[in-house]
């Protein structure tokens, strides 16, 4: 039997909010000011209030906590209506022929990236990481570079634009760092932060014996954020060569350097390692103590957990027995129809019908209240399993 699975995978959230995406609340030539200023690209949701699909991201999408995590750090977000106020203005420079409409847009006004219609979570931050991978400007600092300038402000540029660009620095930061007789100074300490982008490098240990000094410059959470950023980066290289050395790594300094966010990160960095190696045991335990570290509340990740052991590990019993589980606590007391249904089909495949039958007729009531024929029929469609 083939499981009717509605979830994709969660992308990891590894930022310190609660909340999803924090929008800019100030103009448009405002937005890119302060786009220039913090050297990122503009996310703009070009939306009409009458869009379905556009309700549905605002609902759904930007209240995610990993959206958000993940668009305040890399974003400035605007939302605009198209069709009244500074929309209006903008959509002649930016011409626009279905909602939403997803820009992303360069503080130069040049578009980076144009997805016309709605994402969900995971395709959305896969969206933006794409949006940034195509700023690129580490050429302009790279001919200087290539001709002997190591200056501090050129060197941290260049690294800050190779990072940016999601290009290797290690080398250009070590290879200035050992050129160097104190590592205190101001520029230098800014160059050990900004070039941290593994926990398995000699410049992690760098930023954890000047943190405190680090911290002084930039603030407490963004040397958390950026020791998880690093730890995050080894935990996938730990994937890439299948190393479970660098695994425990990556878990032991996060859990040691950020200690606040340790727990969902080792879990998370686990399940990560355990998909790829296709070890069910492992990958049950370690979304188990993820779920440990979650809200009772927060339905759609319970939801999106489920679907992912179903895809992943239908032929493990224990497996299935936890995305039963995920998969109920996901649908109990929530008015989303695919949740009630996603739960159905993973009843209906541990063998459980009558309960599975109670849980798609719970989807159909919910997908009727929504009145849209898509949603009915998909309903529908799958009641057809039961007669």
């Amino acid at each position: 039997m083939r499981l009717i699975i509605i979830a994709f995978f969660f992308l990891c959230s590894l930022g310190v909010s609660a909340q999803g995406i924090a929008f800019f609340e100030g103009t448009w030539e405002e937005a890119l000011q302060e786009a220039e200023r913090q050297d990122k690209i503009i996310f703009v949701d070009a939306y009409a209030v009458w869009c379905g699909p556009c309700k549905m991201m605002s609902k759904n999408v930007f209240t995610d906590r990993s959206v958000g995590d993940f668009y305040n750090k890399n974003f400035i977000n605007l939302k605009l209506d198209m069709e009244r106020g500074e929309g209006l203005e903008f959509r002649k420079k930016y011409p626009v022929s279905a909602f939403p409409t997803l820009f992303y847009i360069d503080y130069t006004g040049e578009v980076v990236q144009k997805i016309r219609g709605a994402l969900q979570v995971p395709d959305f931050i896969k969206a933006g990481r794409a949006a940034i991978g195509k700023i690129d400007r580490s050429g302009v600092f790279a001919e200087a570079y290539e001709k002997g300038d190591r200056s501090p402000e050129l060197v941290y540029s260049y690294v800050k634009a190779l990072n940016q660009a999601g290009k290797p620095s290690i080398k250009i930061t070590n290879d200035y760092l050992r050129s160097q007789d104190k590592l205190t100074t101001e520029e230098n300490l800014k160059l050990i932060f900004e070039g941290t982008v593994e926990a398995d490098s000699r410049i992690f240990g760098l930023l954890i014996e000047h943190q405190k000094a680090v911290e002084d410059i930039f603030s407490k959470q963004l040397v958390e954020e950026r020791i998880l950023q690093a730890c995050e980066a080894t935990s996938y290289k730990a994937v890439e060569y299948r190393s479970e050395r660098l695994l425990e790594e990556a878990i032991d300094k996060a859990m040691k350097h950020a200690p606040v966010y340790g727990k969902a990160f080792a879990a998370q960095a686990k399940m990560r390692y355990y998909k790829d190696v296709k070890d069910a045991k492992a990958f049950t335990d370690a979304c188990e103590d993820y779920v440990k570290t979650l809200e009772k509340e927060d339905r759609q990740t319970h939801f999106l957990l489920a679907g992912e052991i179903a895809n992943l590990f239908s032929k493990d019993a224990g497996a299935m027995k936890l995305a039963e589980k995920l998969a109920k606590q996901a649908a109990d007391g929530s008015d989303n129809y695919t949740y009630h249904l996603n739960y159905s089909s993973i009843l209906l495949f541990n063998g459980k019908k009558s309960k599975a039958l109670e849980a798609a007729l719970m989807a159909q009531e919910l997908a009727r209240a929504t009145q849209n024929l898509t949603d009915i029929k998909r309903v529908e469609k799958y009641l057809e399993r039961f007669e």
